[in-house]
């Protein structure tokens, strides 16, 4: 259980290598982090320095780490010069994860807007065969699911597939699983039947060998919202069951879990609880033992 890849999401404030001392407080064995300010298009490169300390850092505590984009890019929408934007910002990122040796970098596939949902996802789908041709990169692009949303792409198994397909470079792409995004998208994986359809499913369209990580996450809202908001784990509508479902299933022990749950709790004394510890507890005492 000890050697599990459990952890949470991460802040890089005063450096990247930052990260890891934080996850080691909240006793992660995995951490998400941004290599970048999220909410900016713009990025300070990377020096040796930083280099350095990220490489020293995560020798020292072995904690796993993966990447995830920065916010503002769309690689679907249908603004030329937004997806000139989005596409040069994700060269960025994945050089900068090669330089830090990080090998996921998850991202949402991006909103459709004004075109239609088959255009956006043919524009992600080229967008990805251009940034393996154009950069020889070791890092891989994890596709996120996402909740159904306004015009999100990548609710459902069968646009994340699409996508995939016309980038036509399966070896460079695999799938991050968010669960609140699951669980509002309509899949319901608190009950035993729907969650091993979902996983049997998966299996037919994507393929289990493209899972490369996990978003440890309960929901404000209820089964089929189409909407994204993240509670704390067990205090949502998935609840206790469906993450016992998943902390126990043999196909999922080799992936880093990270939660992107609040971070803080204050107590009546004014106090701060570090939820990431509360969250990993809960789910630590979900996994059964053999």
């Amino acid at each position: 259980m000890r050697n599990r890849l459990l952890g949470a999401h991460k802040s890089i404030a005063g450096g990247p290598h930052t990260a890891f001392a934080r996850g080691e407080k909240s006793e992660c064995r995995a951490i998400q982090i941004f290599t970048k300010n999220q909410s900016q298009w713009r990025a300070k490169p990377l020096d040796s320095e930083e280099v350095g300390k990220f490489h020293s850092e995560r020798e020292r505590t072995g904690i796993h780490v993966i990447a995830h984009s920065a916010y503002l890019p769309n690689l679907a929408s249908p603004k030329p010069g937004l997806w000139k934007k989005s596409f040069q910002a994700m060269m960025v990122e994945l050089r900068r994860c090669d330089v830090l040796g990080i090998p996921i970098l998850v991202f949402h596939p991006g909103s459709h807007t004004t075109d239609t949902r088959e255009n956006g996802i043919r524009r992600v789908g080229e967008a990805i065969a251009k940034l393996y041709n154009e950069g020889d990169f070791d890092a891989k692009l994890a596709i996120e699911n996402t909740s159904g949303m306004g015009t999100n792409l990548g609710s459902r198994l069968e646009e994340i597939a699409q996508i995939i397909d016309i980038c036509d470079c399966r070896e460079n792409v695999r799938v991050c699983f968010d669960t609140c995004h699951t669980f509002s998208a309509g899949y319901d994986i608190r009950i035993e039947e729907s969650y091993e359809k979902l996983w049997r499913d998966f299996d037919n369209v994507i393929g289990m060998e493209m899972l490369a990580a996990i978003h440890l996450n309960d929901s404000k809202f209820g089964l089929s919202a189409g909407k994204d908001r993240h509670e704390h784990i067990g205090r949502g509508n998935i609840g206790l069951d469906g993450f016992r479902r998943i902390m126990n299933d043999h196909r999922l022990v080799h992936l880093p879990m990270v939660l992107e749950t609040p971070k803080g709790l204050n107590t009546r004394d004014g106090s701060d609880i570090d939820m990431d510890i509360e969250n990993l507890k809960i789910l630590r005492n979900l996994i059964e033992e053999k």
